[in-house]
């Protein structure tokens, strides 16, 4: 069996904010060089933060993989364990995702009206509603839902 380790994506998660952080130095650095801090961004600064953010995600998906299977997986149906403390959070996400909604719709309403569109604010607030939807998912996915994991034989019929 494999084994599924944090290791290798809190490592990875370290060195994107490395780059990230390697990223904002770039910027102090081309700043003090000319004096003032320049309204758009340089080459470097733009490399280090994609790799960066690919970075963030690989680790990002290792560690809620490594939360939702665990270290190693086992043959067999796993049936969900009943505890107050998944649904008192999932309740808390769901009003906390009805108010960020709320939030979002009022949020639209008002550029309409004014001709205002702050849309760094539309999209941190769409962010959020998007990273509670995904912790919705998880809890749901390790806390209710029932899990099957199958084997195969090391030599199957299949050339792979």
């Amino acid at each position: 069996m494999y084994r599924n380790d944090p290791i290798l994506p809190t490592f990875s998660l370290i060195l994107a904010l490395g780059l990230f952080y390697m990223a904002y130095l770039d910027g102090l650095h081309i700043a003090r060089l000319l004096g003032h801090t320049p309204e758009e961004l340089s080459v470097g600064q733009i490399g280090l933060m994609a790799f960066g953010a690919v970075l963030l995600l690989y680790g990002l998906m290792g560690l809620v993989s490594y939360w939702l299977e665990g270290v190693e997986l086992r043959p067999g149906r796993h049936f969900p364990t009943p505890s107050t403390a998944p649904v008192a959070a999932g309740v808390v996400l769901v009003l906390l995702l009805t108010a960020l909604s709320g939030f979002f719709v009022r949020l639209i309403i008002y550029s309409g009206q004014t001709g205002h569109n702050p849309t760094w604010l539309q999209g941190l607030v769409f962010g959020s509603i998007s990273l509670v939807v995904a912790a919705l998912f998880g809890i749901y996915k390790k806390f209710f839902g029932r899990d099957e994991v199958i084997t195969e034989e090391e030599k199957s019929e299949f050339p792979w």
